[in-house]
Parts: structure tokens; C-alpha cells; sequence
């Protein structure tokens, strides 16, 4: 049988930007263009409705039209149902019952780390440098446990209704009924390792069979966790989207079986959504300001890019044109810069610029976006750019050195781009980005993965990003 060619994909290959992209070497696009927020949330809720009306009608199948916009109750419905289920997750996992089963990371100030690299970097950060720790996250230790967390409790939520019982009852998880019904469903996802694991060891908490299809790129003991929970494994040799591809052709007609689409699914941007929420308490808890003359920027580690799109989308619903999001990915694998940056978005693979999409940062290695997220969510990001491996293992080496914190590689994405953007977000932004205004900036890194790491692999990215350090030093 002769193979098809795939079709020539049309790019302006002479942009700077994407020549920058092309020869791997670090890229920052920041854009001063953006529409405000308000009426891009508004224009999301409007063409969601449409869609809804349009499906009401016969005129369009449910879920087809990839521009259909964003249910504007959607965060608020995934935080209620997070709030529904936190009696269940104190009493299942015992690590979250101080906190009455609320599954959050903790926002730390940065002061040493910010001073570290104001030395490093040979320029002083204005404003002040904070972490998001969803390093620290309960049960699976990374940004991926709000989404798939998400989607497997609204999963669980159709199979008890399914068998007649109150989905609204805590209770109802735990009784042998519902774990006997549970058995007989199926929950497939593909993923690189950490979205894998948030599905994987909640799906068998419930008592679902779980699938996870795992590129070849997932590390090996993820690979382990997950069959100490039950879970039946799948590696293959290619990458992620091979592994999305084939999670989803194991589910597509299969009974009872659920497949989690990290490529396009909105219950799982729900679920990352629900972070806003929590993060707009924790600032106002630390007496941090976020208004137009305090201005919030937020560095999000982006691979398929449904996490961060997520998480902007909710940031964007909670504190508007005062908060900013950059998005940062590995100089081979800036699969969504490249999507939006070309208005191709999943149209274009950044092998179609031959970079190899392979990265350290296992997390983020990803060559083609989201379908959803760049469409719909690129109109509320501020800026992108594109670190390199060896910055990001050194960036292990800094939070550890400076904060005693040990992360996974693809955690410390955002570390440095603060310096990198600082120069660049005053170009129309107010009053806030004043030469004075900038030094009420709050930076906030988003760090996305590492509590679940066993010793050896942490002591070895330890070791790996200081001796990087020590050799820039010497």
C-alpha cells in the first residue's frame, strides 16, 4: 500500500519570529495588540450560546464547531463540583482531609530566588517574584490534577446517575454499589506522563478500569506508579499526539468507556480553570494587590497547552486587563507559540519547521497544539516565549539552591522569563507599566510538576542543574 504525503503546510517562513523559532534559539513574541478582556469573554460566551442554539436547532452536531466558544458558568460549575466532592477526597485520601479535602498548592513568595537570579541574570527584576507550587499538589503533585481530577469526578458523577444513585452525595462513591458499577466502566487517556497519572490514580480511587497510552517520552517510574495503582499501561514509540491518536481509536466504540481528549476536551479546561478562583483568595490573603496599577503577570509552562489555556482563560474571567499571561515552552517543542503565532494553530507541527520536539522537559514535549485552546484562547494571551533545556535544568538547580524546593525539569520553564518580558509589557498597558509602575508588578511562575518524583530522579536533576550552575559561575 503507498503511503499519502502530507499535505505541504502553507507558513510565512521569512516572519522573524518564526525564523527565530526555527534555529532553536530562545524567541520572546510579546503582543501590545490584544482586545480587551471584557469583550473577548464576551465574544466567547456569544459564540458558545450561538453554538448551543445552532445544535437546539439541527443546524450544527454538538461539539463540531472547534470555534464554538467557551460556556461563560463553566468554572464556576467545575469549582462548585470540586466543593460537591471534598468531603470525599478528605475521607479517601487522607493527605487532603486537613484542608477538608481541597485540592490547592500553595502561592510562596520568591524573594531569594528573585535576588539569586537578579545576580545571574546581571538585571534587576522590578516588582516583586512569586511561585505557584502546583509541584506540591495533593495526590498526583502537578498542574494536571485540577483537569483530569475535573473530568473523572464529572465522569463519576454520569456513571451514579446512570445506576440511579444521588451524584450529588458525597457518600455515594464509597458505597460497594457504586464501585461495583464502576468496575464495568473504562476511563483511556494518552498523555506524557503527568496528566496520565491525575486520571490514572483517581480513576482506580473510584474503582474504574483505567487506561493510559504513554508516549515515548514519559518517564519510566510515572510508567510504575500508575501500575501500582492498577492501571494497565500502554507505551509506544512515538510521541505525545501518537499516544492521544492511539488512546482514542482504543475508546472510539468501545462500551462503557470514557476517553479524556487532552486535545480538545473542556471538562479538563474546567477543572484548570478552578485555579483562578483560588489563586484571586490566596493574593487578597497575602495583601497582594492586583488592579491596573498593579499589574499581575503570570508564566505558565505550556505543552499541549490545555493547562495553561485553562488556567488564563479563569485568570482572565477573575482579574481582566490587570493580569497578563506569558506562556513558555522548550526552544524544540513551542508547539502553541508556533500555532498561534502562524494562525495555524493544530494545523502545524514544529517538525514543520524542523525542530525535533524532543525536550528534557518531558512535560512540555509536545509538537502540536491544542485544537481548542489556540483558536479560542489566543486572543487573551499577552505573550509567549522559548527557553532552552540547559536553562531549564539550571532552573532546578536555582530552586533548589535558594528555596530548598526540588521540581521536576519542565517546572522551572518560567523561571527566568520574567527578565526576558520585563522590558517589553509596558507598550500600552497604563499606568502600571510605568517606569515607577513597574515596581508594583507582581511576577507569579506557575510551577507546574514535581512532589511525585522518586528520590533518585530528583536527587539526579538536582545534581544535574547545579553543576550547570556551578559551570556558568566559574
Amino acid at each position: 500500500m503507498t503511503s499519502q504525503s502530507q499535505p505541504e503546510i502553507e507558513f510565512d517562513a521569512a516572519d522573524p519570529v518564526v525564523r527565530s523559532l526555527a534555529s532553536g534559539e530562545p524567541t520572546t513574541w510579546m503582543r501590545s495588540d490584544l482586545d480587551p478582556a471584557a469583550e473577548v469573554l464576551q465574544s466567547m460566551a456569544a459564540n458558545f450560546d450561538a453554538n448551543v442554539d445552532r445544535s437546539a436547532s439541527g443546524d450544527l452536531e454538538a461539539g463540531v464547531d472547534r470555534q464554538a466558544g467557551v460556556d461563560p458558568d463553566l468554572m464556576d460549575r467545575a469549582a462548585q463540583r470540586f466543593d460537591r466532592f471534598a468531603p470525599w477526597f478528605a475521607d479517601t485520601f487522607p493527605e487532603t482531609a486537613a484542608a477538608g479535602g481541597l485540592i490547592e498548592s500553595p502561592l510562596v513568595p520568591a524573594d531569594v530566588v528573585q535576588r539569586d537570579l537578579n545576580n545571574r541574570l546581571g538585571a534587576v527584576l522590578p516588582g516583586r517574584l512569586w511561585l505557584k507550587r502546583d509541584d506540591a499538589l495533593a495526590i498526583s503533585g502537578s498542574i494536571k490534577a485540577r483537569g483530569g481530577f475535573h473530568e473523572v469526578l464529572e465522569y463519576a458523577e454520569a456513571v451514579a446517575a446512570e445506576r440511579g444513585l444521588d451524584p450529588n452525595q458525597p457518600s455515594t462513591y464509597s458505597s460497594e454499589e457504586f464501585r461495583a458499577h464502576a468496575a464495568t466502566h473504562r476511563i483511556v487517556v494518552g498523555s506524557t506522563g503527568n496528566l496520565g497519572l491525575s486520571i490514572g490514580i483517581l480513576s482506580a480511587a473510584f474503582g474504574f478500569a483505567a487506561s493510559v497510552h504513554m508516549s515515548a517520552d514519559a518517564r519510566e517510574w510515572k510508567k510504575e506508579l500508575l501500575r501500582s495503582h492498577g492501571v494497565d499501561v500502554i507505551e509506544h514509540a512515538g510521541d505525545f499526539v501518537a499516544a492521544v491518536s492511539a488512546g482514542r481509536a482504543s475508546a472510539a466504540g468501545a462500551p462503557r468507556t470514557h476517553f479524556v481528549d487532552d486535545e480538545d476536551s473542556r471538562s479538563l479546561f474546567a477543572g484548570y480553570a478552578v485555579a483562578a478562583l483560588r489563586l484571586k483568595d490566596q493574593l487578597e490573603n497575602a495583601q497582594v494587590i492586583v488592579d491596573a496599577d498593579h499589574p499581575l503577570v503570570v508564566y505558565l509552562p505550556c505543552g499541549i497547552g490545555g493547562g495553561p489555556g485553562g488556567v488564563t482563560y479563569g485568570l482572565k474571567r477573575v482579574f481582566g486587563d490587570d493580569v497578563h499571561c506569558i506562556f513558555v515552552e522548550p526552544s524544540q517543542a513551542p508547539a502553541m507559540f508556533l500555532g498561534v503565532r502562524t494562525g495555524l494553530h493544530s494545523e502545524i507541527s514544529v517538525q514543520d519547521i524542523g525542530l525535533s520536539g524532543s525536550t528534557a522537559a518531558d512535560g512540555l514535549a509536545v509538537a502540536r497544539p491544542s485544537r481548542f485552546i489556540g483558536p479560542v484562547i489566543s486572543p487573551l494571551i499577552t505573550g509567549f516565549a522559548t527557553v532552552s533545556d540547559e536553562v531549564i535544568k539550571a532552573g532546578v538547580g536555582v530552586l533548589h539552591q535558594s528555596e530548598g524546593l526540588d521540581v521536576e525539569p519542565s517546572a522551572t520553564a518560567g523561571l527566568t522569563v520574567p527578565w526576558r518580558t520585563m522590558d517589553h509589557l509596558g507598550d500600552g498597558q497604563g499606568e502600571g507599566w510605568s517606569a515607577d509602575g513597574q515596581d508594583n508588578a507582581t511576577h507569579l511562575v506557575w510551577v507546574t510538576g514535581g512532589a511525585m518524583v522518586p528520590t533518585a530522579d530528583r536527587e539526579r536533576y538536582v545534581a544535574e542543574g547545579l553543576d550547570l550552575l556551578h559551570r556558568h559561575s566559574a
